[in-house]
């Protein structure tokens, strides 16, 4: 599928005239990031930025007093996660913080398959049972107004720690402590912490709180670093803002990092050189995620936790192996939904199912609706049959239908299920990604009926076609050493903060070469007809070759790329990394 190339437009005057200090290639990027605003500008133009206060959460002070009247009592605490990247990290950085202070806590992590996300009532009880006295969530219980209020019948204090959206209407929010950035009446100023985030300025918190001497703290406070980016890379929240902070900050730490578990796991995902927000987002995060997807997530909180170097390695082969047997199962079950898509007449939103008693996967299912949305560049819903039940609201017990979508910028999924929940059993998420159950195969059919509607009017006269967006058209000659170390101090890159692109128009091939095992990958290099020095660079395109097939010596392409360069034997060129060639 070709697609759009979209060259964001110029930024406006006065905009680039409030900050002449500034290159302006480096000013456009930000700009087209929607970073304009001065107090947003500063996590990219200074060196350092303050971390923001914890105490602004609203119920900040409130929850800290809370957990230290719980610790002095030597009451037992449970940390109540959630089973991907995000939620276990985010149980392990507390754990510590919690175990640092000689707190009674121990974790509950519920399992994907047989629990699903967030609070349920059967956990609760156990947790009740076995002598606790507060549960924190972390990751979740945004939407658990009804098990929020069963755990304070069995005389549970809970606090409610989340990042996810809050429901519609006030009165669905748990009556408890509730931090969260996505509180629009609280005072936090940024508002797209990911769960672990969340962890951290609560465990901030708590240090600011103690009277340890203020070195400590700040030794304490860095210490969570490494899991927070781990956390943070992973749930694909905007690195923008204090999440750049946490992202810079956080990598310096993970390169340094002491703890057993994530040297072991950055040893067996092949990492060796200096890490980076690729290595944890494809490489650390996915390998955390393959738990959960597989068996059950407590085998990787227990990797982050561990102190001992076996066990360690133990958990971190488990883990990669956990991962390699995740991929060939997200293959089959690719394979299988593909087979059920009309590639001549696709649908506004592309649902796929399995129904059997022998169904896909789940934990699989968010990956294969997110490959989907990518290759068809449309909301995709994946839904499964599970072996569980649950008893609906006229005292039947039904299967439970669980499903994970993936969303594009013109369809906002999670508003989509909100719109949605008369046929659903729980839901929640992001705009772009979001997760869903029903209860009974006919709930589960209105469900996908009505959504199916829902996205047809929304994007009736839409074209959804991929976009490439493109930061800025750029000439060979305007390309030096120090644009590109300009480029790399504006990493790390990632959701909100991309690696940056640009077009070069009527460039000619004067070179052409093949590369790896199969010959898949390519090189090719280009020549800037109206460079004033004749300026000439190298591209390459992984697993390219058969798509560039076509290409040859002398053609004059159009090309879209990120920069970078390349060292090789003491030489630091630089290299293009090809994205699109027309």
């Amino acid at each position: 599928m070709e697609k759009i190339w979209q060259i964001y437009p110029k930024m406006p005057n006065d905009f680039r005239d409030s900050y002449l200090e500034v290159n302006p290639l480096i000013l456009q990027l930000l700009y087209n990031r929607g970073i304009k605003e001065k107090e947003d500008l500063k996590w990219f133009l200074l060196d350092r930025v303050e971390f923001l206060d914890p105490f602004l959460f609203n119920n900040m002070e409130k929850a800290i007093e809370l957990i230290v009247e719980h610790i002095k009592k030597g009451n037992k605490i449970m940390i109540y996660g959630d089973y991907d990247a995000d939620g276990v990290t985010s149980v392990a950085l507390l754990h510590d913080i919690f175990t640092t202070f000689k707190a009674q806590v121990d974790f509950y992590l519920p399992d994907r398959v047989s629990e699903g996300y967030g609070l349920n009532k059967p956990a609760l009880d156990e947790i009740k049972k076995d002598g606790f006295s507060l549960i924190i969530t972390v990751d979740n219980g945004i939407r658990n107004k009804e098990e929020v209020a069963y755990a304070k019948s069995l005389g549970l204090d809970i606090i409610v720690t989340d990042h996810h959206a809050y429901p519609e209407k006030k009165e669905d929010l748990p009556d408890c402590l509730i931090i969260n950035p996505s509180d629009n009446s609280s005072g936090y100023p940024f508002k797209f912490l990911a769960g672990v985030g969340v962890a951290f300025k609560v465990a901030s918190a708590l240090i600011d709180k103690s009277k340890l001497e203020d070195e400590y703290k700040k030794l304490l406070k860095e210490r969570c670093l490494d899991l927070a980016v781990i956390g943070t890379i992973s749930d694909m929240v905007p690195l923008v803002g204090e999440n750049r902070r946490i992202a810079q900050e956080g990598l310096i730490a993970l390169n340094k990092t002491k703890r057993a578990g994530l040297l072991e796991l950055i040893k067996v995902s092949g990492s060796n050189n200096e890490l980076n927000s690729f290595n944890v987002g494809f490489q650390l995060g996915p390998r955390l995620n393959a738990a959960s997807r597989i068996k059950h997530a407590n085998s990787a909180l227990n990797l982050l936790i561990s102190k001992d170097v076996y066990e360690a390695e133990s958990l971190a082969q488990d883990l990669n192996n956990k991962n390699i047997e995740r991929q060939k199962i997200t293959e089959e079950v690719l394979a299988a939904a593909e087979s059920q898509i009309d590639q001549d007449n696709l649908p506004e939103i592309i649902v796929v199912k399995d129904f059997s008693d022998k169904s896909w996967n789940e934990g699989v299912v968010g990956l294969v609706a997110g490959k989907l949305t990518e290759k068809y560049y449309r909301p995709v819903l994946v839904i499964v049959k599970t072996e569980e039940k649950a008893i609906a609201d006229d005292g039947q017990e039904y299967f439970l239908y669980k499903g994970s979508g993936r969303s594009v910028e013109e369809f906002n999924l999670v508003e989509a299920l909100e719109n949605s929940k008369d046929f659903l059993y729980k839901y929640g998420g992001h705009p772009m990604a979001g997760g869903f159950s029903a209860l009974s195969e006919e709930n589960t059919f209105a469900f996908i009926d009505h959504i199916s509607k829902l996205a047809k009017e929304k994007l009736a006269g839409t074209s959804l076609v991929p976009k490439i967006k493109v930061d800025s058209e750029i000439n060979f000659s305007e390309i030096d050493e120090n644009l590109v170390e300009l480029l790399e101090k504006m990493s790390p890159f990632g959701q909100n903060n991309t690696v940056p692109r640009f077009a070069s128009f009527n460039v000619k091939i004067i070179d052409i070469s093949k590369m790896g095992f199969d010959n898949q990958h390519i090189k090719i290099k280009f020549l800037n007809h109206d460079s004033r020095d004749m300026k000439s660079f190298w591209g390459i395109s992984f697993g390219g070759a058969e798509r560039y097939s076509h290409l040859n010596l002398g053609d004059n392409v159009d090309i879209v790329y990120s920069m970078e360069f390349n060292s090789f034997n003491g030489r630091k060129d630089i290299q293009f990394k090809i994205i699109d060639i027309k």
